[in-house]
């Protein structure tokens, strides 16, 4: 082990490809930050709201949650065909993180523990119905994609199927495309229509059935009665006080219920009732000619001047803001899908706000109360939660789901105002500010109440319900929440309850202009990222929040892994997805590795003495990201997302040949990870 650096310089940025930026996330990183609200004092924002009797009791009073508090936790990557928690044996701290680390490479693999095998799953283009033809790069069409697995997949459910044993349902979104990836001899300033219309149809989600293998962790898809793809153009019914308001009428759609497709699908969720959540992130990015409506609600989403990456406004109107101004409104929402109908219409959720979605997570109180927390991924957005007013329905039948899907358009949405207890000693250096490093306290502002029957009623003074629910950034600008460093997914901690951010990164904290440190974003240019861990009431609207670890190379001075050695520990830098595995310990994917090494998967441990360990369970190709991880008792599934994708890569040219290997072209794909002999994982 080396000794501790005092001083180590980080130089390093996100290891993101400028094309991956250019198509993901339309260059958020190198264009002005939407966010350019000045907030309020804390200390005024509370008084003015208690005036208005939007918040019961003093914001100093701290709230916790019991020992005793019963709970039900799903959330993005959940191992939902997990058996019931397994309770740790007493005095071993960390079980189901006993593997060898993985050490930091650049190789053009999935490299997992010694002792484990693995297994493609599901790769893009591979077809999920029987009249759908095999793949072929050189022969691609919208028909048959629209069949086939989609492309770069992020968040990934797995589901078992009752009655059927070792049978599942793989439900599984795709953010975005990377057209020159994609197609040889793509004129990215003129695709062409069937170019865009497969774009089109790579997009969304795909449910696949999909067997398991005794005695190991392979999964093999199947062409079942549940497969299903969701396209760009498939069908949505939006709902709560956005629904039928000027804000989303088209002339397509003069109503402003009826959506066609969801895009830039990112993290996600399972619901208790047997649904799957997406959030709807980047949208913005595929909208153009945002400067021909130029005003502050347009600029606050980050739409663009002229043409987009995609190009598809030169194949469907409703994507030139200039031709359709509303049509941008009908996304960035919280998606939720039956994947047991396969003939359902799925929702979006405007009671839960329009931003840019990472995901939407689940937990259920003991009182059966259902709260959804969900993160808007961009630099100085927010943490948002939603308290829904409706109990969940028992049972698991279809009329059960459509009535539990009713959930999440009835309650409130808060947004996060946090305050450091030491913030006279945050210098932007990184540096602990006390021996219990950094801690504070929190309070959830009320935003939106929505009702039952679609309406809703604001509680920001000087919007209306439907613009709480449609322009909910500037709504949260106006209460003065926390501008945060990228918050993406939310996990709940199936056995404490307590609630788990990745706070990815933000070079901007800091930068001349832009907003300052403070405890909870403690490093100036933070190239790195955080993961906040919140103890939180649920349904109140008070919290405290420490940070677990402020990431980055181990051995610089502005790193800190709970207290824990950090000579035995596995570097880890720019988290983004989130999952827990039946042991209780957090399992954390990564996105743009700033360390000059590939992405990966990594287990940390929450509690006892090894509180803080950070290990590295696997690394992703060349060019890949770690998305949507699963973990189980007998397998881990990851989704790597871009593998190849470089900036002086081509089809003629790849930086990857994974999975497939020889010549082939790099396939974002679904892998499985189990250990050899089908023992369980980390044990």
């Amino acid at each position: 082990m080396k000794p501790l650096a005092l001083f180590v310089k980080h130089d390093g940025q996100s290891s993101r490809a400028a094309v991956t930026c250019e198509y993901k996330c339309g260059n958020a990183c190198f264009h002005e930050v939407p966010n350019t609200s000045g907030g309020e004092y804390f200390g005024d924002l509370v008084a003015s709201l208690n005036r208005r009797g939007l918040i019961k009791g003093g914001a100093a009073a701290v709230l916790a949650v019991g020992a005793g508090s019963a709970l039900a936790a799903c959330g993005a990557d959940t191992p939902t065909d997990a058996p019931t928690p397994v309770a740790k044996a007493a005095g071993t701290p960390g079980t189901g993180t006993a593997f060898t680390a993985v050490a930091p490479n650049k190789e053009d693999a999935v490299v997992i523990p010694e002792g484990y095998e693995q297994g493609v799953v599901i790769r893009w283009g591979d077809p999920i119905f029987a009249d759908a033809p095999a793949f072929d790069f050189d022969k691609q069409s919208a028909a048959a994609q629209a069949k086939q697995f989609g492309y770069n997949s992020d968040f990934a459910a797995l589901m078992p199927i009752e009655g059927q044993a070792n049978s599942y349902l793989l439900v599984v979104n795709h953010e975005y495309t990377t057209g020159p990836h994609m197609f040889r001899g793509y004129n990215k300033d003129a695709p062409t229509p069937e170019q865009i219309a497969i774009t089109m149809a790579a997009h969304g989600l795909s449910v696949v059935e999909v067997k398991g293998e005794s005695g190991t962790g392979k999964l093999t898809p199947v062409f079942g009665k549940y497969n299903r793809r969701i396209t760009a153009t498939s069908e949505f019914k939006l709902t709560g006080p956005a629904a039928g308001s000027a804000f989303v009428t088209t002339s397509a759609d003069p109503t402003g219920t009826k959506i066609l497709g969801t895009f830039a699908n990112c993290a996600g969720g399972v619901t208790p009732w047997g649904t799957v959540l997406s959030g709807e992130e980047n949208f913005n990015g595929y909208f153009a000619n945002g400067d021909k409506i130029g005003n502050t609600r347009t600029k606050r989403y980050g739409f663009a001047a002229g043409k987009t990456a995609n190009g598809w406004e030169t194949a469907d109107k409703r994507f030139d803001l200039e031709k359709e101004p509303f049509e941008a409104n009908r996304f960035g929402y919280v998606v939720e899908v039956d994947p047991w109908d396969p003939n359902s219409v799925p929702l979006k959720h405007s009671a839960m706000g329009r931003l840019k979605h990472e995901g939407a997570n689940i937990y259920v109180t003991a009182n059966g109360d259902v709260v959804a927390y969900t993160g808007d991924d961009e630099k100085f957005d927010y943490m948002y939660k939603f308290v829904s007013k409706r109990k969940m329905q028992s049972g698991t039948s279809a009329s059960s789901r459509r009535e539990n899907m009713k959930i999440l358009s009835e309650g409130t949405l808060y947004v996060a105002k946090l305050t450091g207890d030491h913030a006279d000693k945050i210098d932007g250096t990184g540096a602990k500010p006390s021996d219990q490093g950094f801690t504070g306290k929190g309070q959830w502002i009320p935003l939106l109440e929505s009702t039952g029957d679609g309406t809703g009623k604001s509680l920001v003074e000087g919007m209306s319900a439907a613009e709480v629910a449609v322009f909910t950034r500037l709504a949260a600008d106006k209460v003065g929440a926390t501008k945060m460093d990228r918050p993406e997914d939310f996990e709940a901690n199936p056995y404490t309850g307590k609630v788990y951010v990745a706070l990815t990164n933000n070079d901007n904290r800091g930068a001349e202009g832009k907003a300052g440190v403070d405890e909870a974003n403690p490093r100036k240019l933070n190239k790195n990222g955080q993961i906040l861990e919140i103890d939180d009431k649920h349904t109140g609207t008070e919290f405290t929040w420490s940070l677990l670890l402020v990431c980055g190379d181990p051995a610089a001075a502005d790193t800190y892994y709970a207290g824990f050695d950090k000579t035995k520990v596995s570097p880890i830098s720019c988290p983004d997805n989130l999952a827990f595995d039946p042991y209780g310990n957090l399992w954390i994917s990564t996105d743009g590795n700033a360390l000059k090494s590939n992405d990966g998967l990594f287990s940390v441990v929450l509690d006892g003495p090894n509180r803080g360990e950070t290990k590295q369970f696997l690394t992703v190709p060349r060019g890949g990201e770690t998305c949507g991880p699963i973990v189980t008792e007998q397998r881990v599934m990851v989704c790597v997302q871009h593998p190849g994708e470089a900036d002086d890569a081509t089809p003629e040219n790849p930086l990857s040949h994974w999975p497939d290997g020889g010549a082939a072209q790099p396939r974002s794909s679904v892998v499985a990870v189990w250990k050899k002999g089908g023992a369980r994982i980390g044990v």
